[in-house]
């Protein structure tokens, strides 16, 4: 993959368009055992196309603006067949490869990240009326993933653009090395958490109510 096909809007970063910390990378780790067991699942039941779970999570790395999941992401849906247009097109966030039937789950993957993982509790009623519960557990699965992903891959992308003599603004060395490593202890107790959460049955998602979705 050649960095001509990586918008240059990421390929020039050298700062964080978001910027988390311990807590945010606990919580995006706990809901990963019961995400990827919806989606080892769908790949038997096929309730959710590859291209669409892909579009979701170049959806929610847009928001984030992880420049290394993009990079990640951008290489796997070429092996997946996406053409480089529609790829740059959602890591851009212009919305011009939307499909009619995929709206409602991008925006909402745009909206889980734009909340750092606290969507509207209408916001998830829409989709789970949209989509049925089944497909809407595995469109929430994706975003988890791609969140769990982006917060962990966001202080990595600047540690790899500080080796690069670019460091990124209001960054510190200690910062991307610590979550890095930081990230390595809290998950395994992340993924004890999760897995005791989806076997008890409680819900993965975590609601901010303190405003209404128009």
């Amino acid at each position: 993959m050649k960095n001509q096909k990586i918008p240059n809007a990421i390929r020039s970063r050298t700062g964080y368009k978001k910027k988390f910390g311990l807590a945010d990378m606990y919580r995006a780790f706990v809901p990963i055992p019961g995400a990827a067991f919806r989606m080892v699942g769908n790949k038997r039941k096929k309730l959710v196309d590859k291209n669409f779970i892909e579009r979701l999570h170049l959806a929610v790395t847009e928001v984030n603006g992880c420049a290394a999941c993009s990079y990640a992401h951008t290489y796997l849906a070429l092996k997946q067949g996406m053409s480089i247009e529609e790829i740059n097109s959602f890591l851009s966030g212009d919305g011009n490869f939307l499909k009619p039937e995929e709206t409602k789950a991008i925006i909402f993957a745009q909206h889980v990240a734009d909340t750092r993982g606290f969507p509207k509790k209408e916001a998830w009623t829409a989709i789970v009326n949209e989509y049925g519960k089944e497909r809407a557990d595995i469109i929430l699965a994706a975003i988890h993933v791609m969140m769990a992903g982006n917060v962990y891959g966001i202080p990595f992308s600047a540690f790899a653009s500080r080796l690069r003599g670019k460091p990124y603004r209001n960054s510190s060395l200690a910062y991307e090395l610590g979550m890095q490593i930081a990230g390595l202890v809290l998950l395994p107790v992340a993924l004890i958490h999760g897995l005791l959460k989806a076997l008890a049955g409680f819900q993965s998602i975590i609601f901010d109510d303190s405003t209404t979705v128009g």
